[in-house]
């Protein structure tokens, strides 16, 4: 679910204590501001970032991804959710930002997934030559059918988060354009009694003119 604000100090210290295959944040992205994560990765070790705007605006946000040399590897403009694989050229410090400059005043909720290298295996001897037991298999079949639920209720929590934002974002539209009605049927329907009367006793002003 949301959660309030971080600074990047604790965003980096949340990155480190989770583990080292795989690190899950949803943060608040302000106005003009930009929010950057660092990872240590090893030479070779394959990765996956992705990433979604949850509330906020037109759910769109920019990000950028450099390695340790400042080489741009992934670089976007205002997209609302997007994945992206890379397998690391050097040991180092890859720097990720997600950026909300573009907007003036519009709040961003922004969630991360970032994956670094391989799950291990299941079993010790998983790797081995020899093939695996009946139960040895069922188990790694049923571990990997439990990741995939994993990311299907990830995947489904962000659109029900980002179906909630857009209802009650309409809910209030629809509150606001209410009350705007209700004020001119007001405004109106005291000018129409204004108008009928002025009319009436212009009318009967003229009446008694004449009968005089």
């Amino acid at each position: 679910g949301s959660r309030g604000p971080l600074s990047p100090l604790l965003l980096v210290a949340a990155l480190a204590a989770c583990a080292a295959r795989a690190s899950e944040i949803t943060f608040e992205l302000p106005d003009n501001a930009k929010q950057c994560f660092y990872e240590e990765i090893a030479q070779g070790t394959k990765c996956t970032l992705e990433f979604q705007v949850i509330t906020g605006g037109h759910y769109d946000v920019d990000c950028r991804l450099e390695d340790p040399d400042g080489i741009v590897l992934y670089k976007e403009m205002k997209k609302q959710y997007d994945s992206f694989t890379f397998t690391a050229s050097r040991n180092g410090t890859y720097k990720f930002c997600f950026s909300n400059e573009f907007s003036t005043f519009t709040h961003k909720t922004v969630y991360f997934d970032f994956q670094v290298g391989e799950d291990p295996p299941l079993f010790p001897s998983e790797n081995r030559v020899t093939a695996l037991t009946q139960m040895e298999s069922a188990c790694v079949s049923i571990h990997e059918a439990l990741k995939s639920v994993i990311d299907y209720q990830t995947h489904f929590r962000l659109r029900e988060a980002q179906g909630r934002s857009r209802a009650e974002d309409l809910n209030t539209r629809v509150a606001y354009w209410s009350i705007g009605e209700a004020i001119i049927l007001l405004v109106v329907s005291i000018g129409q009694v204004f108008l009928l009367k002025s009319f009436f006793s212009d009318k009967r002003t003229t009446t008694t003119r004449v009968g005089s």
